[in-house]
């Protein structure tokens, strides 16, 4: 399993420089690049504007720029964020608690009630119920996240009143039962989507462990339909959605920057947005490569949690 976990931490390695790289070339290369922001400032002379890029070293080739980036980034050194001189490191951080409780909260929901459903979608295959189910994942996956966002804005804070429209916290409150009231639709809309896709996963993943020849002889034993499910089902039909939480990650991410905005939550993709509005480049930068290794990390770890629960797979 070490060579595994050696192999596979080299090639994120490589993923990492090549997304990196993209990243960098795409927003040096932009119409405007990093200068863009000094250029909008009353007064600002091309004479002055050209010393500043020299100064910050934007005047030598994209590739030099690179690898000077890089090899502060290898040191812990991430930049200056250009908005208000701050580390990028401080930055993300900041904003990091924010997004993980509202992904971590999405990917709960999602994966309870999207197990469940799909469980009893399948155990009741062809009924009312599987049908309504199917319908339901077809529109959810059909509608836009930002869409919901603004409905959901609209029935329960505009109408009825019963929850915030937006934000994290209440100015002045802060209470544990504030965050969770301005928590309920963020979490809900992110993971409406994970919901439909993983109740689709989940229904065809027990259709296949049910006519599989363990379960069958489990029956044959005599064995409570109860305790199958519980027992033989369930337990296996959850193996492969392992892999489809790590496969998730990007799409979560993305849809936490839409929801973020949709309902100004203070993490790291409505950062992202305003960073890259005001073309602050360091903190766009560092968040590219903070989402990136998020996405592989959980990757890697969902591959070896299947590894370590399923003998049948090996890692080789």
């Amino acid at each position: 399993m070490l060579r595994y976990i050696l192999s596979r931490l080299g090639q994120s390695l490589i993923l990492l420089l090549i997304v990196s790289f993209i990243g960098f070339a795409v927003l040096t290369l932009a119409p405007g690049g990093p200068l863009s922001q000094f250029a909008l400032s009353p007064g600002m002379t091309q004479e002055q504007i050209d010393k500043i890029a020299t100064q910050m070293g934007l005047d030598r080739p994209v590739v030099v720029q690179y690898f000077d980036w890089l090899s502060h980034l290898v040191m812990g050194d991430w930049g200056i964020s250009y908005r208000d001189g701050q580390s990028v490191l401080h930055v993300i951080a900041s904003h990091l608690f924010a997004t993980l409780l509202l992904m971590g909260t999405a990917t709960v929901i999602s994966v309870t009630l999207g197990s469940t459903i799909g469980i009893f979608s399948a155990l009741k295959r062809g009924s009312s119920f599987d049908y309504a189910m199917t319908v339901f994942a077809m529109v959810a996956l059909s509608i836009p996240t930002f869409w919901f966002g603004l409905i959901a804005i609209y029935i329960f804070s505009l109408n009825l009143g019963w929850l915030p429209a937006g934000n994290m916290y209440s100015v002045g409150d802060g209470s544990l039962l504030d965050y969770i009231r301005h928590l309920i639709m963020p979490a809900a809309v992110l993971a409406l989507v994970d919901v439909a896709i993983w109740s689709r996963y989940m229904r065809t993943s027990t259709l296949t462990v049910i006519n599989q020849d363990f379960v069958r002889t489990a029956r044959a034993k005599g064995l409570t339909r109860r305790r199958v499910l519980l027992r033989h089902i369930v337990g296996n039909s959850l193996v492969p959605m392992i892999t489809l939480a790590g496969l998730q990650l990007p799409m979560v991410l993305g849809g936490a920057l839409v929801t973020e905005t949709v309902f100004t939550w203070p993490g790291m993709g409505r950062l992202f947005l305003d960073s890259l509005g005001y073309s602050d480049y360091p903190v766009v930068m560092g968040l590219l490569m903070a989402s990136a290794m998020l996405v592989l990390l959980g990757n890697l770890i969902a591959d070896l949690t299947v590894a370590l629960i399923d003998p049948r797979i090996r890692l080789d």
